[in-house]
């Protein structure tokens, strides 16, 4: 069925502010030119930066792929030379988490989601630049997290010390989920049917240990493990992902969960008034943490417009006309609001433009 043309209106509304708002920040005042990083955060009115404690590898890399994907090859060029020279260890392998106001490395911890974005940000980079570097880098830090973050049953630990010799964080859902996009977005850069077999052991790995079978919902904590939620902006991100990877991922049952843990998620986690996208649930589907922020709206958004049956093409329109009036103005967008509707997190982080443009993309044009 065709899409209507008052929802490519709306999604194209939501690509135009992206583009004249949010970008503009993010190569200007949001950008630090004497180190060439982006800065942690910024005011969000004025654009100027949040003061400055430390620069994370993982918010440049998300910067790279922004503007890889938007074209802008001169910034992603500049961003990618800041990344390999801040944030490479190039005594004990891998990356960095984060380096300090000067540019020292500040936080030298092993973290899988970090080099899972370095994968991903490489990837989108690599493909469009033709920079061989970066898909080199895709290569290694892919080898490098499966022999270094493995852990049992097929699972790979959250973190490890400089050195990799002491596990400081054991397997979690979300470092997992990011792997997953940045193994797809390799698959695609490099065409290197290595990570076909890679996501297929990741996913029967995630399948037997977060799946929770009663909503098909994959929980932040492996199953059984206390104070466990279940966040409704990750089954919406998950349904995308498990949709991208397609016939990849047949010998698991994610498909299928992911369907459940849609409609689960969108039951439970959506105000019906107010279309906002609740922080977590419980197992029953009770909200534990009622914040909304605005990664999980996009996420909704984007599960919507995959979703692409009669139900979801319903709700995708008014969704987008929620969120653009809950959570974007025109300096950019709110971060964080309560359920009630007031502002909860003021400032503007880096890292937010790759939920947004993921989302965007997503979207019907």
């Amino acid at each position: 069925m065709n899409t209507p043309a008052s929802t490519i209106a709306l999604a194209a509304g939501l690509r135009d502010h992206f583009a004249r708002v949010i970008l503009p920040v993010w190569r200007g005042p949001g950008f630090n030119s004497a180190l060439n990083l982006p800065y942690e955060a910024v005011n969000p009115t004025s654009h100027a930066p949040m003061p400055v404690e430390r620069y994370r590898a993982m918010a440049c890399a998300r910067q790279l792929f922004v503007f890889s994907q938007a074209g802008e090859a001169a910034h992603a060029n500049v961003l990618f030379d800041a990344l390999v020279h801040y944030f490479q260890d190039k005594q004990s392998g891998g990356w960095f988490y984060s380096v300090d106001a000067q540019g020292a490395p500040l936080d030298t911890t092993k973290d899988l989601y970090t080099h899972a974005f370095l994968v991903f940000a490489c990837a989108e980079y690599g493909a469009r630049s033709g920079n061989r570097d970066a898909l080199d880098i895709v290569k290694s830090t892919s080898a490098l997290i499966e022999t270094r973050f493995a852990a049992r049953d097929g699972l790979l630990n959250a973190a490890l010390d400089a050195g990799f010799a002491t596990v400081t964080g054991t397997p979690i859902q979300n470092p997992l989920m990011h792997l997953t996009e940045a193994w797809l977005a390799a698959r695609e850069a490099t065409r290197d049917s290595a990570f076909d077999t890679a996501l297929q052991k990741l996913a029967e790995a995630i399948d037997r240990t977060f799946v929770h079978e009663p909503t098909g919902c994959i929980a932040e904590l492996p199953l059984g493990m206390a104070d466990n939620r279940l966040e409704p902006g990750h089954q919406f991100e998950w349904f995308w992902l498990v949709k991208q990877a397609g016939k990849l991922l047949d010998g698991t049952q994610l498909d299928a969960a992911l369907t459940r843990a849609f409609d689960f998620a969108q039951l439970h986690g959506v105000d019906q008034a107010t279309g906002g996208v609740c922080a977590s649930l419980d197992e029953n589907g009770a909200i534990k943490d009622a914040t909304q922020r605005i990664w999980a709206q996009s996420e909704y958004l984007r599960a919507l417009a995959t979703r692409d049956d009669d139900a979801a093409r319903t709700v995708l329109p008014q969704q987008i006309e929620r969120f653009q009036a809950r959570f974007l103005h025109q300096h950019g967008w709110y971060e964080c609001k309560s359920a009630a509707g007031e502002v909860s997190r003021a400032d503007m982080p880096s890292t937010t433009p790759y939920h947004l443009a993921t989302a965007y993309a997503a979207l019907p044009a």
